[in-house]
């Protein structure tokens, strides 16, 4: 199982707020075959067993961004590729939250 936490960053809008690109971005992935998504509000957390799956999005989110008129995008990935287990992201939360107090 492949997690992905991608941030995109559109470089030199009007305003300082990227909600609307990030938005947009988001959108493009929403149909992609095996992928889950889930949002918060540092980044977007991909999931899929194909690490392809979780390059194709990225570059959909980043191309979208630049086709809205943005000519400079910075886009922050961290990948945990796991191959001797397959967990979910949730199933990741639980183990951690079993560890708290």
């Amino acid at each position: 199982m492949i997690h992905a936490e991608i941030s995109i960053y559109p470089i030199a809008t009007k305003t300082t707020s990227a909600s609307f690109y990030i938005a947009k971005a988001i959108e493009t992935i929403q149909k992609i075959d095996n992928l889950k998504y889930e949002i918060n509000s540092m980044g977007t957390i991909l999931e899929s067993d194909d690490m392809d799956t979780i390059n194709k999005a990225t570059k959909q989110m980043t191309e979208t961004v630049h086709n809205l008129g943005i000519n400079r995008v910075e886009v922050v990935i961290k990948i945990d590729s796991r191959r001797d287990k397959h967990q979910s992201g949730k199933e990741k939360l639980e183990s951690i939250k079993k560890h708290l107090d």
